[in-house]
């Protein structure tokens, strides 16, 4: 879609008080900073980290499964005031036809879901306007990292 650009995780970064993660697409990377929690779990799911009781966002991705819904996608649909927005996009399919909702988000929970029921991760075109370009932090990241393992990934 022409008002949509798909983003990937580019890397994670451990902040005072939660997680930066940098999204892009190789033109552009924008950060969204989450807090310890969510981006503690997301750090978990990014390392392959199997925990022996399901997380929230595991939880809800097996409530969701088990209902027959899948996360089509996630779209992060808003820049306001320095707080992303995010919609989450539900889809069921059966024999009596297809049901599509969309749901309001917090951008950290959406990306955590996204990321955990490997679903795409979408940015609107005017949020992807709007956003600074983060792309020299992420390269700073990694060259202070200087190839050690870390938060980057």
């Amino acid at each position: 879609m022409a008002d949509e650009i798909r983003v990937e995780l580019k890397g994670l970064a451990a902040t005072p008080a939660g997680v930066g993660l940098f999204l892009g697409n190789g033109e552009k990377i924008i950060a969204i900073f989450v807090d310890q929690h969510v981006g503690g779990a997301i750090t978990l799911y990014m390392q392959g980290t199997e925990t022996p009781r399901p997380l929230t966002h595991e939880l809800l991705g097996s409530i969701l499964e088990g209902l027959g819904v899948r996360l089509a996608k996630v779209l992060i649909n808003e820049l306001r005031d320095d707080t992303f927005y995010a919609r989450m996009v539900l889809v069921q399919e059966s024999e009596l036809g297809k049901k599509i909702v969309e749901i309001d988000a917090r951008s950290s929970d959406a990306i955590a879901m996204a990321l955990r029921q490997k679903s795409p991760i979408w940015v609107h075109a005017s949020v992807w306007q709007a956003a600074e370009d983060m792309t020299w932090a992420l390269d700073k990241l990694r060259e202070d990292e200087d190839g050690a393992q870390g938060p980057g990934i």
